[in-house]
């Protein structure tokens, strides 16, 4: 006569059969394989899971001029749209580390300065990967240089949380602020002009321990989707563009110029 199955063997088995098809279904814990694939950065990228969305701008009196950024996931953009928006002026992301160049550069360079814009270039920092100095070079011999046309503006260095790894690139915050001077210097030595300086106070708190060195010469470009800018960091008494929003109309990230249009065109002309 066969042994009747215990209650605990029964159970035993079912949970054998059942454990497959669980971790079949289940959520893959995040590896690096997960990441999104080197050169896709864009400015903003972690702004919304760090600092989180409120509302957008709060109406004011203080004159303010519209603007843009775009990168490759943008594509050949609309410009025509943009500009009959209401956008005046534009930033196209140009290089990453010394591994990447747009493109979809070219389009989106010239056809924002064809349209009548003031437009310029940024580079998406990775400062585990080459030095400040290195990179800046990279950044200058594709694209983000600078010419005194009135329809130029100085490029831009969009330092902020890593989306491939550890939020500082694995830097002391010392060692953060001594990467960014020597990008700056070395793009100041190239082309004339001070960097601006994109980021979001938060990871500048984080990384660089708010470090008030930079705000005498370098334009800061705010990022904050909110209905204000927010607090500053320190060493900057004013923003000088803040990015607003990464959901507005034709592109998503759209921008505000503190200041008139003519404001634009005196930081183009330095």
């Amino acid at each position: 006569m066969r042994p009747r199955r215990t209650l605990a063997t029964a159970v035993g088995t079912l949970l054998a059969v059942l454990s497959p098809l669980a971790a079949a279904t289940a959520a893959p814990a995040p590896q690096d394989g997960d990441r999104p694939p080197r050169g896709s950065a864009h400015m903003g990228m972690g702004v919304v899971e760090h600092d989180g969305q409120g509302g957008l701008p709060v109406p004011t009196r203080a004159v303010q001029t519209e603007g843009v950024d775009v990168s490759s996931h943008q594509g050949n953009v609309n410009w025509s749209g943009l500009w009959t928006s209401g956008v005046k002026w534009a930033f196209v992301k140009a290089t990453e580390g010394t591994y990447y160049k747009n493109p979809y550069f070219a389009q989106q360079y010239n056809g924002s300065y064809d349209i009548g814009m003031v437009r310029g270039a940024y580079h998406f920092a990775t400062p585990d990967t080459a030095s400040g100095a290195a990179q800046a070079d990279y950044f200058v011999n594709n694209g983000g240089g600078w010419s005194r046309d009135g329809k130029t503006l100085p490029g831009a260095l969009d330092i902020e949380w890593n989306p491939y790894g550890a939020a500082c690139y694995g830097k002391t915050q010392t060692q953060m602020v001594t990467w960014i001077r020597d990008f700056l210097n070395r793009y100041r030595a190239r082309t004339g002009r001070d960097a601006v300086i994109y980021t979001a106070t938060s990871w500048w708190t984080q990384c660089t321990g708010n470090y008030s060195g930079f705000g005498a010469s370098n334009p800061l470009w705010i990022a904050r989707y909110n209905t204000t800018p927010g607090t500053l960091p320190a060493g900057w008494g004013f923003y000088t563009m803040w990015q607003y929003t990464s959901s507005g109309p034709i592109v998503g990230d759209h921008n505000k110029f503190n200041g008139a249009y003519d404001r634009v065109v005196a930081l183009a002309n330095g």
